[in-house]
């Protein structure tokens, strides 16, 4: 909410969120359209979404003169328009999960909320229609901060039932978790027929440099491509030139805002989508082709109660020894080749070898990962490192990401609490999400 003295200076000239303004301050004049005020940010901060789609913020003080502009905002309360089914062009299923990818904003509310009826989508990316014919459901609407392992199953549902009439799968989906999922995915679908496509935006659609249009015009051309495997497919530079497909167990955010936040870690990604042509540039051909149904696995069993904790400098040993009252298993992101403290003749140093070993030992089941994220984890060139494998963990000459083995290991609890089985499972290697060869990236 704005603060009382800004609205009553807004009562004062009869103005009201979603008329156009002009604020006068220090000699310049800000024209925009007046946004309502969230509950987070400044009270005494005026909101203005200007003409070229981005925010601006400007303090109410003395000397600010606010006045109601001539120029109105047009409201379009357009029909949407019915979509022809054309023959030729084959159909792709969007499955909106969340995110701001296909979605249009309201000047009154200041929400941007998605679109779900086909014609809704086809509507905001009118180009969508001149690649295939797009059909739509709507599974949920999440921020994916707030996605839980337990809608990784019912988003592998909706996937299965849409392969069955469709000949490719796009899942529009929040940035933050995207990669969590895109594994999860991997795991509970295996053998696919069709590609399957995880796409979202970093920039809002109503911002002048939004990546919503591009990426999902890119993902539906994905769609399309002979590559059957969960992927995601967002921006590969800052330009709007091409969009990146990333194997969906090897890709990770790896920036806060950037357009190509998300990036493929230790190998290359599958192709390149240049969404003004249509093309398909494939980088890799160690992909499965698109094929028939009757090869494919479904297995969205999971045990979600598994922990990820990062290594680091002064960790407490009885904090691992902790994680056996919370979790069924743990995920311990390592540091360099695969090392956590482990000198006892420093007095400031907590070795937690043994710790470890207890956890093991008491059947709760240690993975390890590099949290460097490159690079293979190997613990045998250092002593400490032997040791650690000795305590008993998992992932020794493993390239996984941390949030991959998270995945994997809540997959594989889901099939089985057998300690041998747990570590014949973590370390077969499903869908590449284990790497055979390290190579420079």
């Amino acid at each position: 909410m704005y603060s009382q003295k800004v609205l009553k200076a807004l009562k004062a000239k009869n103005i009201k969120p979603g008329d156009y303004i002009n604020v006068r301050k220090n000699g310049k004049v800000y024209s925009g359209i007046l946004m309502p005020k969230t509950e987070f940010g400044d009270p005494d901060a005026l909101v203005l979404k200007m003409d070229n789609g981005y925010n601006i913020g400007i303090k109410f003080e003395k000397g600010v003169l606010i006045e109601k502009s001539d120029k109105k905002v047009v409201k379009k309360v357009s029909k949407i328009p019915s979509i022809a089914f054309d023959p030729k062009k084959p159909v792709v299923s969007i499955l909106t999960c969340g995110g701001t990818i296909a979605s249009k904003i309201d000047y009154e509310t200041g929400a941007v909320y998605p679109a779900f009826r086909p014609e809704e989508i086809v509507g905001i990316v009118p180009e969508l229609k001149d690649i295939a014919n797009i059909k739509s459901k709507y599974v949920m609407n999440l921020l994916s901060s707030n996605m839980h392992p337990l809608h990784w199953p019912l988003i592998a549902k909706e996937v299965k039932k849409a392969i069955d009439d469709s000949y490719g799968v796009v899942i529009t989906h929040g940035t933050d978790t995207m990669h969590y999922t895109s594994a999860a995915l991997s795991f509970m679908i295996q053998n696919l027929p069709v590609p399957v496509v995880l796409t979202g935006a970093q920039r809002s659609s109503d911002r002048g440099s939004s990546d919503s249009h591009m990426n999902l015009i890119a993902s539906v051309i994905a769609a399309k491509s002979d590559i059957a495997e969960v992927m995601i497919c967002m921006h590969g530079s800052s330009n709007d030139d091409f969009c990146y497909l990333h194997q969906g167990t090897k890709v990770r955010k790896m920036h806060t805002s950037r357009r190509d936040a998300l990036k493929s870690i230790n190998v290359e990604p599958y192709a390149k989508i240049w969404y003004r042509t249509g093309d398909v540039q494939y980088i890799r051909n160690d992909f499965r082709k698109r094929g028939e149904k009757k090869d494919m696995i479904f297995d969205p069993r999971i045990n979600p109660n598994v922990g990820l904790v990062f290594v680091h400098p002064g960790i407490k040993p009885e904090f691992i020894d902790n994680l056996a009252k919370f979790y069924d298993g743990v995920v311990l992101a390592v540091m360099g080749l695969g090392h956590v403290p482990t000198n006892k003749n420093d007095k400031l140093v907590n070795p937690i070898i043994e710790n470890v070993s207890n956890l093991v030992n008491s059947g709760i089941p240690v993975v390890v990962a590099p949290q460097t994220i490159y690079g293979r984890l190997n613990l045998n060139v250092y002593d400490y490192g032997r040791k650690l494998e000795e305590a008993g963990v998992i992932g020794n000459y493993c390239d996984w990401t941390p949030e991959t083995a998270l995945v994997k290991l809540m997959w594989v609890l889901g099939h089985t609490k057998d300690m041998k089985k747990i570590k014949e499972m973590m370390l077969k290697n499903y869908v590449g999400e284990i790497s055979e060869i390290s190579e420079m990236i």
